[in-house]
């Protein structure tokens, strides 16, 4: 609130707002903002194509390979081993290679660990493979 002084005890307020400091501060941030935005793009600049796929529906069984964090493999709920892996899914899908199976692995596995398993499951003739995560909703 500024003052005017005059003669005399009267003193009269001046109602007007100081807007130098807002503009000051207004001319940082955009001086920040203009150095930051380069810094927040991506390098590769990439044109990707449009898509217009609906979702797949569920299947109703579907195929799900676990890997638990210390390397075991279930099919299903069923330990299995990794050289019987080929013959335990041609066994569930009727040999039918067109299947998708899913892939759940646990947070603690080893990126070798799980391209072994994938490898493992091309090797066999499965090439549809449905990586399975968490829907987190609300998180950025």
């Amino acid at each position: 609130m500024a003052l005017h002084l005059s003669e005399g005890d009267d003193l009269q307020e001046n109602h007007e707002i100081n807007v130098t400091p807002f503009i000051d501060v207004m001319l940082v941030l955009l001086i920040i903002f203009m150095v930051a935005a380069p810094l927040a793009t991506v390098d590769v600049k990439i044109d990707l194509p449009a898509s217009t796929a609906k979702p797949q529906p569920r299947p109703d069984k579907p195929i799900y390979l676990s890997i638990k964090d210390n390397g075991e493999l279930f099919l299903g709920e069923d330990p299995v081993e990794q050289a019987e892996l080929g013959a335990q899914l041609d066994q569930r899908t009727a040999q039918d290679k067109d299947k998708t199976i899913f892939v759940r692995g646990d947070k603690g596995v080893d990126y070798a660990r799980l391209m072994e398993v994938m490898d493992a499951l091309r090797g066999a003739g499965y090439l549809k493979i449905g990586l399975v995560g968490l829907e987190t909703a609300g998180r950025s």
